[in-house]
């Protein structure tokens, strides 16, 4: 009879314990380790958010103007640093002129249009419980003084106090904007000189792959970033003509919100429309509002069957429910800025990683002259 103590460990232990429970066990340290390390990166982001979000909005800034950048410096024959100067400083005027026009639009309109939402929630609830449903709304007189609150009580109004608190962090605004024009303007300027410096902490037989990876990444996130400019404005000029043509007043701060809110992906459009329905009910009644609901719809079916895969293409193919979960979990981990740059993290690692698993979603890109001299690099 064989001594079992003689037996090899794993011999034992597979006698001993089941082997899928082995496996089980195994896979379930790694994904423990794995959960470890991604909370200790999620705190790490947290606590150097004011660093990491203006170099995130420089990095996709500067992907918006590349192709721009380029035309200057080869076919206007400029300087890299005055190529990279001019992008900026013309992207940020139109930025600065934009902004400063929306925020005039919606201190006249803002406290007009939040009434008229308000007043279109209260009939709402009313035709709800008055009306043929008879349904009853039991948080009714929680939610009108929720909405009572934030346009009165003076100081102690939530409004008030929000713009105490925007108050407190004008430094920190300051700060990160100004990380962010210094880091657009040396991400256009010396963008590949620093990725070569970055490439040199990798190993050399992962350098070249790596650096195919991020070009097509790159070409992703810049697609992204334009077609989101274009999709957003089509979006707001839409639902702003559709409310110019009913009648309904608040026209401009109205296509602002819906403009602002279009960044925000799947929900930001639907949400701003929903402002839009709510002014046509209290304005014009319910036939009007369904008919405002009507031009959102039509609008967003535009949007997201024609126009989208029209401008995104091909470089930014992310699958619509891989869309709504990088949304919800970026919402969650952190806020709004996980909103805004859920979709592009996503598109960018889709086309890196499609590369790298041999399913290159741009072939041409290995066949052009653009980045021959880090390809060189990354060989030698």
């Amino acid at each position: 009879m064989i001594n079992k103590s003689h037996k090899p460990l794993r011999e034992r232990l597979q006698e001993d314990i089941p082997y899928p429970v082995i496996v089980a066990a195994a896979w379930s340290v790694c994904l423990v380790f794995i959960a470890a390390g991604l909370l200790v990166v999620g705190k790490i982001v947290g606590r150097i958010s004011m660093v990491l979000i203006p170099l995130a909005i420089a990095l996709l800034i500067c992907a918006m103007l590349d192709p721009l950048n380029r035309v200057l410096h080869r076919r206007a024959r400029l300087s890299r640093g005055m190529a990279a100067l001019v992008a900026e400083v013309f992207f940020f005027t139109i930025v600065t002129a934009a902004f400063t026009l929306a925020i005039e639009r919606l201190t006249s309109g803002f406290r007009d249009l939040f009434h008229g939402a308000q007043k279109g929630i209260n009939q709402i609830i009313d035709w709800l419980e008055n009306g043929p449903l008879h349904i009853r709304v039991p948080q009714n007189s929680q939610l009108v003084a929720r909405l009572d609150s934030l346009t009165s009580g003076g100081t102690e109004s939530p409004l008030f106090s929000g713009a105490v608190k925007v108050g407190t962090t004008t430094a920190d605004f300051v700060a990160g904007l100004l990380i962010c024009l210094i880091a657009t303007f040396f991400f256009l300027y010396q963008g590949e000189r620093i990725w070569r410096f970055l490439l040199n902490f990798l190993p050399s037989h992962s350098r070249l792959p790596t650096h195919e990876a991020a070009r097509r990444g790159w070409v992703s996130l810049g697609s992204y970033a334009r077609a989101q400019l274009a999709v957003a404005g089509i979006n707001a000029v839409g639902i702003g003509l559709g409310a110019w043509a009913l009648g309904l007043p608040l026209v401009i701060p109205i296509t602002v919100i819906v403009y602002l809110m279009s960044f925000i992906p799947i929900v930001g459009a639907f949400l701003s429309g929903f402002v839009a329905v709510l002014i046509a009910f209290v304005d014009k009644g319910f036939w009007m509002a369904m008919a405002m609901l009507a031009v959102v719809l039509i609008v967003h079916f535009i949007e997201a069957n024609v126009l989208h895969p029209f401008l995104m293409g091909h470089a930014v193919s992310v699958h619509p429910l891989a869309v709504i979960v990088a949304v919800a979990a970026g919402t969650y981990l952190f806020g709004l800025p996980g909103a805004l740059f859920a979709v592009p993290l996503v598109a960018t690692l889709n086309s890196s990683v499609r590369y790298l698993v041999g399913k290159d979603p741009f072939p041409e890109l290995s066949r052009d002259r653009e980045g021959a001299e880090v390809r060189e690099g990354c060989k030698a």
